[in-house]
């Protein structure tokens, strides 16, 4: 059964939210455009992962010799970052770009006139 859990036009400006549905939490993103919703449960080790910073991909360019030149950020990836242990996800897809073995558990999430659902 959906529930809804606010205005699309609400969750758009603040970017993140994360509810309460039952025992469980969820967290709802708002990211190019698009509403993305992860349990708030870490695989690693149960911390509460939708709680974290987002931050841009970090990524290393290297030189002509392949060594290190500098860190750079990725124009567009978004990775959420664990509280509890620094595992980070892509906020896209739910996966640890090092190990895409571990991954968020995802909720469906729908926009009906102007009102964000939740499919739990």
């Amino acid at each position: 059964m959906p529930v809804s859990i606010g205005s699309a036009a609400d969750l758009e400006a603040a970017g993140k939210k994360v509810v309460a549905i039952g025992d469980r939490e969820i967290g709802v993103f708002f990211l190019d455009g698009q509403f993305l919703g992860w349990y708030n449960e870490c695989p690693h080790m149960g911390g509460p992962v939708c709680q974290g910073q987002i931050f841009p991909r970090v990524i290393e360019p290297l030189g002509e010799n392949q060594t290190s030149r500098l860190q750079a950020h990725h124009p567009t990836d978004r990775n959420i970052v664990c509280p509890w242990h620094g595992v980070e996800f892509d906020l896209r897809t739910g996966k640890v770009l090092a190990n895409p073995a571990l991954a968020l558990r995802s909720v469906a999430v729908e926009v009906v006139n102007g009102e964000v659902y939740l499919h739990v």
